[in-house]
């Protein structure tokens, strides 16, 4: 993954740039480059303690839209075992803006929903920017449904800059398929955490 440094990161970019040099031009490690690497990781420790304790409000809110934060399928791949992704909502379609399915989460059987952005232009056009469509909070709906019928505790991850306001998504049915699982998370009989 390409790393992206926003402005006030300049000074820890700096230095994974030597630190990325000296690991690909290094042909031949050697004890010298070895000591370097490790000088310039602790100084890395320091700077970034540094930058992010000073954070304005702006930053922030700018590290909190991080183009190289975790998505929601990093989180599944780091937290979760045995993951099986379901698809479609039984109406009209698949969403690929949410993604959802059984999992393990310290040897428990859970469900897990959440939006995926994705992190190239491909993937973000493919999984439309993480904005939902009907399809999407049905098949979230459908999920939360299955969690409470097999007794499964629900984990949800919302990361969405809002639903899709396109015509087609309002002609089928956006506004109740978002009030729909608004009720269905105020009544739900599993355990369930956001």
């Amino acid at each position: 993954m390409p790393l992206y440094y926003l402005d006030f990161e300049k000074p820890i970019a700096e230095i994974d740039k030597r630190i990325e040099e000296l690991r690909t031009f290094s042909y031949h490690p050697h004890p010298k480059v070895a000591e370097e690497i490790a000088s310039l990781e602790k100084q890395r420790q320091k700077v970034v303690a540094k930058v992010y304790s000073n954070l304005t409000r702006w930053q922030r809110t700018q590290l909190s839209r991080h183009f190289n934060r975790p998505t929601f399928l990093d989180y599944v791949e780091r937290l979760f075992a045995d993951f099986i992704e379901f698809h479609g909502d039984r109406k009209f379609g698949d969403d690929p803006a949410v993604v959802g399915g059984l999992a393990h989460f310290q040897g428990i059987p859970v469900m897990v929903v959440g939006q995926q952005k994705g992190r190239t232009v491909q993937e973000k056009m493919t999984r439309n920017f993480g904005m939902s469509n009907p399809e999407g909070y049905r098949k979230s709906l459908r999920l939360m449904k299955l969690a409470e019928q097999f007794e499964k505790p629900l984990i949800t991850m919302i990361d969405t800059p809002g639903a899709y306001p396109g015509q087609g998504a309002e002609e089928r049915g956006q506004a109740m398929a978002i009030a729909e699982n608004l009720q269905a998370m105020a009544t739900l009989r599993v355990p369930s955490s956001a």
